[in-house]
């Protein structure tokens, strides 16, 4: 019987040790290259950091940083979003309908957005501490997002369901190496091997466009189901001007050539190797369905839509070619398209120091072509003049793809889309939620007819800020939408002004969401293409999102060198008042008088005496001493000297006080 039961808690104890051996920590590193129309190219660095369960895994980690494992559990954070960028995204010219832009284009300064699990009443203080350490974790002003003016609740502009959620942004925070830094020490190799070895910190803040992400999943807390662990996502994302390789060409009909690049040439470091704790360490060069389009048009390699040899043979192309043959060729498959994007992976196994990693990517002929677009173009600005009272325009423009939208068709059987719109405005900026217009097509239309579900949270002086959250049903075939708010704009106290008051306020980016409409990458079925994080991450289906414009707002603003002069000028009254006031009840006269009286009897001796004696009787009056004529006059002088001061104190108080 001892010998069964010693058999059976083997078994029971082998199993447990195979299931969490089967579960080990989990790290990837990836970077895309994908050539931009506008003579750039975007480098975006993915890394990956998966973590079991704690209750199968247990709480020490070989990979997986510490800090952050710390923070989700202190704090029971279920899902995190944090963002620094320098810079903002050219959808026009860049591109606003795929997953990168989507997923990765955020607004200029720091973004945060959390959601929690905990009660509702412990959300803010949770969301509180959870700044706090974030502020000292990415040596950033996070923490200034703890006062109550600072962040939001949105109810389903990021999530469906978001009760415990919070959402802050700084837009005028600075970034720089300081940022960068904490965030690169939570990758395993940090920036000593690997990918991260590229972050070369003046070709990354050189570029057009920066952006640092970290987004983080936490199943932690679902005991009830089976939980995965912890998913970190570090994402960066870069735009930048390549340094031509070779003199440029111009066409005959004056396009100019794409300029060459290589990896040293864009960030002035080679990959010596991949980093040895990552399971997956790969390279992609993404070109977009409208350049394989350009590209089969203009290669005299290909006759009339011959597919097979595009793919097997574009690194090799008439068009442009490439240093080193990739591993594999993956092909997009989209139907809305006429052509899908190809990705050309480079796996960096076989390099070393001995044999570094610098890909060159090389035009030939001129070459050019456009990015995909969001159905809709949004920007914001500002109307009306003067510090008293203005207004916040939103404005929609068609771009002419309705092949993008995948629209619903309402109960009429009219072609219909929805949009998203969120916007948080300071407290200071009052907005009048009950004056918003909706211009469709330049025509004032009813907002019964229009506005699908609204959420809106007027602002509070000092004490919460203003939210709006408002689903559009727009029919597909508009071509402007245009909303309109009026405000007005309040006023701080001193205190509250901060140093550049004369700059003017900022109002954070709004966010336009085309909840109906998804992108992601159509990839053959293929094993090995969902074994890679990026890509499984590109093959997602996520929604089309847009950040607007930053606005300035300039409010009224007091001249701050008054006080400083009002100081002065009343110091220096009331110095010279009280001055003399105090040397006139100070002063002795008694002693003054006898000390004049010595004086002059010393000065004028004993004939002097004696002629003043004599003049004395002559005119028939007693003996007066000269000192006492002039202490009166001088006292008499300071009288009126005090009294004068005084009325100048009292005038200046009157007219200028």
């Amino acid at each position: 019987m001892v010998g069964l039961r010693s058999i059976l808690v083997f078994l029971v104890l082998f199993k447990s040790f195979g299931s969490i051996i089967g579960e080990e920590e989990e790290f990837s590193e990836a970077l895309l290259l994908r050539p931009l129309p506008d003579r750039k190219v975007l480098a975006h660095f993915h890394f990956e950091s998966k973590v079991p369960p704690t209750r199968t895994h247990g709480s020490h980690h070989h990979l997986f940083p510490k800090s952050i494992y710390q923070l989700v559990h202190k704090f029971r954070v279920r899902e995190m979003e944090l963002s620094f960028t320098q810079g903002r995204w050219n959808y026009g010219r860049w591109g606003g309908y795929d997953p990168i832009s989507s997923r990765n284009a955020k607004p200029p300064g720091v973004e945060l957005w959390a959601t929690f699990d905990v009660p509702q009443h412990q959300v803010d203080a949770s969301w509180r501490n959870l700044t706090h350490a974030l502020s000292g974790l990415f040596c950033a002003s996070i923490n200034f997002l703890e006062s109550s003016t600072a962040y939001s609740s949105p109810q389903w502009s990021f999530k469906s369901f978001a009760a415990n959620m919070r959402y802050g942004t700084l837009p005028r925070e600075a970034v720089c190496t300081e940022n960068l830094t904490p965030w690169l020490k939570l990758l395993p190799c940090r920036d000593k091997a690997g990918l991260s070895a590229l972050m070369d910190r003046p070709s990354i803040y050189r570029g057009f466009y920066h952006s640092q992400r970290l987004h983080l999943v936490s199943n932690e807390f679902d005991l009830a189901t089976s939980s995965s662990g912890i998913v970190l996502e570090q994402t960066l994302t870069v735009v930048l001007q390549p340094v031509t390789l070779g003199s440029g060409m111009t066409s005959s009909v004056g396009s100019i050539q794409q300029p060459s690049w290589s990896l040293s040439s864009l960030f002035g470091r080679k990959v010596s190797g991949r980093c040895v704790l990552s399971n997956d360490s790969n390279v992609y060069v993404q070109l977009e369905p409208d350049l394989v389009s350009e590209l089969k048009t203009t290669s005299e390699m290909q006759q009339q839509s011959d597919v097979e040899n595009l793919i097997t043979q574009a690194w090799s192309d008439m068009s442009f070619e490439m240093s080193d043959s990739p591993v594999r060729i993956i092909k997009e498959v989209y139907g809305f398209q006429k052509e899908s994007s190809l990705l050309y992976e480079f796996s960096l196994a076989n390099f070393s120091d001995s044999r570094p990693f610098d890909l060159e990517f090389r035009w030939k002929r001129p070459v050019t072509w456009s990015s995909q677009l969001a159905p809709l173009q949004a920007s914001r600005f500002l109307m009306g003049s003067g510090n008293e009272r203005g207004a916040i325009a939103i404005s929609l423009k068609s771009v002419g793809r309705s092949g993008y939208a995948k629209s619903s068709v309402n109960e009429e059987g009219k072609c219909s889309l929805r949009v998203d719109v969120f916007q948080v405005v300071p407290w200071y900026v009052k907005v009048y939620y009950h004056t918003l217009k909706v211009f469709l097509d330049e025509r004032l239309h009813s907002l019964e007819d229009v506005i699908e579900r609204t959420n809106v949270s007027p602002s509070e002086d000092k004490v919460s800020p203003g939210l709006m959250e408002i689903a559009l049903r727009l029919p597909c075939d508009v071509h402007s939408v245009i909303l309109t708010l009026e405000f007005d704009k309040g006023f701080l106290h001193i205190d509250e002004y901060p140093p550049d008051a004369n700059q003017g306020f900022d109002i954070p980016s709004a966010l336009i969401r085309f909840p109906e409409i998804k992108t992601k990458m159509h990839l053959f079925e293929d094993k090995s293409a969902c074994k890679s994080p990026i890509l499984s991450k590109l093959q997602e289906e996520s929604p089309v999102l847009w950040y607007t414009e930053v606005l300035l707002v300039p409010l009224t603003t007091p001249d701050f060198s008054m006080p400083y002069n009002v100081i002065t000028i009343t110091c220096t009254v009331f110095a010279l008042y009280f001055g003399s006031l105090l040397n006139a009840l100070r002063r002795r006269v008694e002693e003054e008088e006898r000390l004049l009286k010595s004086k002059a009897t010393k000065a004028s001796g004993p004939i002097g005496v004696l002629l003043s004696k004599l003049s004395a009787k002559l005119r028939g009056k007693p003996l007066e001493p000269p000192s006492s004529s002039s202490s009166s006059k001088v006292s008499y002088k300071l009288i009126l000297r005090v009294i004068l001061v005084a009325v100048i104190a009292a005038a200046w108080q009157y007219f200028f006080g």
